[in-house]
């Protein structure tokens, strides 16, 4: 269940709020209703079942089983089809953590020294890494993960989950193919990074953190399936830029547009292209990301608007986009080491 912000409610025991209990006891009963599985919904009255498991999207709706409960603290937020949380512990003290479901887990351990413990996932062999720090675990969709530890350190880590229905739908089968490959305890900057921008948004109040969070959410699936991250992968993914027309249309709308803050998500919808796939595409395209681009074209327009004696710096800030003189002279600083009125005095 979702709170007003799109945080995920958690009650007292870590569960989220509404969500079904099962014993933690060996016997077969209990082992048949994993605490973790997904509910499926029941027949709708005409003999057909509500969700049909290879077709429809997965709600997500479970979180990493945590035994003692008790022993650590949870927050987090949902977005479409995907969710994230950080798990804190808050005693030194035994901790075993579970999860099976069909959507894809990641694990990124921001703090995390035991002083013994195992971690396991499906398809691999078991590691008894001590120093966590830093890693990251990837667990396909329907793969066990299971660890413990005996902490030395406090622990902190996030848990992304995503459904690949929605999050990487517009993936190409190879892609695809990457995610049934689970990864214990592998190192990747850009991964990493992008989780730590998550990992704020978690304890951000505002709405518009949940739309961030999607965003976000986007781009680090993906960041999964880069070639350079992929295991396994013989040949790597060619990886063109935009077509003539995809650019012409980009380069003409940001132009007619440079005084607004166009959003990827405008431009990448201009050329019937993913978010994700629009801004790798650009790069390769033009050699910087858009919002780069952007500036260094309000910024070449600055310098000729500068050449008329008879504009103010301050109203030629405001032609192309800037509220205040102060942070248009700050940009265009940065992109060519003088300010404005330096650069005017030059054409003199």
């Amino acid at each position: 269940m979702l709170n007003d912000t799109g945080a995920l409610k958690l009650d007292s025991q870590g569960y989220l709020e509404n969500t079904p209990r099962v014993s933690q006891s060996n016997s077969p009963a209990a082992s048949s209703a994993h605490p973790l599985r997904f509910r499926r919904r029941q027949d709708d009255g005409n003999g057909r079942n509500q969700h049909d498991d290879r077709n429809a999207a997965i709600d997500i709706n479970r979180t990493v089983d945590i035994a003692p409960r008790e022993i650590a603290t949870r927050r987090g937020k949902r977005g479409d089809g995907l969710a994230a949380e950080i798990v804190q512990t808050i005693r030194p003290e035994r901790i075993d953590i579970r999860f099976r479901a069909p959507v894809h887990l990641l694990v990124i351990v921001e703090e995390g020294v035991r002083a013994a413990g195992e971690s396991s996932v499906e398809g691999l062999p078991r590691s008894t890494l001590r120093d966590l720090r830093r890693k990251l675990t990837f667990v396909p969709a329907g793969h066990c993960y299971h660890e413990w530890h005996q902490p030395s350190l406090p622990s902190r880590v996030i848990y992304f989950y995503f459904d690949p229905a929605k999050v990487l739908f517009d993936l190409k089968p190879a892609d695809s193919d990457v995610l049934h490959a689970p990864r214990l305890f592998f190192e990747d900057t850009a991964l990493w990074q992008t989780a730590l921008k998550i990992g704020r948004l978690l304890d951000a109040p505002d709405a518009t953190s949940r739309l961030c969070l999607e965003a976000l959410g986007i781009i680090l699936a993906h960041e999964l399936v880069r070639p350079d991250t992929a295991p396994h992968r013989t040949e790597p993914r060619a990886r063109g830029g935009l077509a003539g027309w995809q650019k012409r249309t980009v380069v003409d709308f940001i132009e007619e547009n440079l005084a607004e803050n166009i959003s990827l998500a405008k431009l990448a919808h201009l050329i019937q292209l993913s978010p994700y796939h629009f801004c790798r595409a650009f790069k390769q395209s033009f050699g910087v990301p858009p919002h780069r681009y952007h500036t260094r074209r309000r910024i070449d327009r600055a310098k000729a608007l500068l050449a008329n004696p008879d504009e103010s710096v301050t109203s030629i800030g405001m032609t192309i986009g800037f509220s205040e003189t102060s942070s248009f002279t700050a940009a265009f600083r940065k992109a060519s080491g003088m300010t404005p009125t330096e650069y005017r005095r030059g054409l003199g």
